[in-house]
């Protein structure tokens, strides 16, 4: 594993490829009130590249641009958080976009856990360690267990989602699938708009 950080923004020059795996580290789980911090990214080829964002004024052209790229598949584990965030903070509209929990949903029925270290643990036979999950990511340095965390919830993405594209596909619900994923985008701006618990398709 290859983790390298970078202030502020992404190099120029880096080429992640047409599909890039994305989380991001925040000061909490509520995207109104607590702000983005780090932006992980992995093109599926065991490195991890960590953007350590400036919250003085979040610019980072070249982290925005490769996240608005329509071109560029981004790979998420709940995406609605994601997308939420990325949007709020960096103004970007992130597309196209699959997400391994929702596709998890949709095809391990048997199960209702759906967290990244239960995919990976019984899809990837990988066991995720969860211990920095609550940490201070807004810190000025980020200690190497930090970097650590962070770069696993990236890595293993282009393996699940190849698994569970073939899990999609037995049980023919890729159509289904994809209709969700389009939907995202959608869903995290009615989180930021004030509906993140309700459903406005219910009677």
């Amino acid at each position: 594993m290859m983790i390298t950080l970078h202030q502020g923004d992404l190099p120029d020059d880096l080429d992640l490829g047409a599909m890039v795996a994305v989380d991001t580290e925040t000061l909490g789980l509520n995207p109104v009130r607590d702000r983005l911090c780090l932006v992980q990214l992995s093109s599926g080829d065991g490195s991890a590249h960590l953007v350590q964002l400036d919250r003085s004024g979040y610019d980072a052209p070249n982290l925005k641009h490769l996240l608005g790229d329509s071109q560029v598949l981004k790979i998420f584990h709940f995406a609605r958080f994601d997308i939420a965030m990325l949007d709020k903070y960096l103004g970007v509209a992130c597309a196209p976009v699959y997400c391994t929990k929702i596709a998890s949903k949709l095809v391990r029925t048997y199960t209702d856990r759906h967290g990244l270290k239960d995919l990976c643990r019984e899809i990837l036979d990988i066991d995720l360690s969860k211990a920095q999950q609550s940490s201070d990511w807004g810190a000025k340095t980020l200690s190497a267990a930090q970097q650590r965390y962070a770069a696993l919830d990236v890595l293993h993405l282009h393996a699940l989602k190849a698994r569970l594209d073939m899990m999609l596909a037995r049980e023919n619900r890729e159509d289904l699938a994809a209709a969700c994923f389009s939907f995202l985008p959608v869903r995290a701006r009615l989180d930021l708009a004030g509906w993140p618990d309700s459903d406005i398709f219910s009677h």
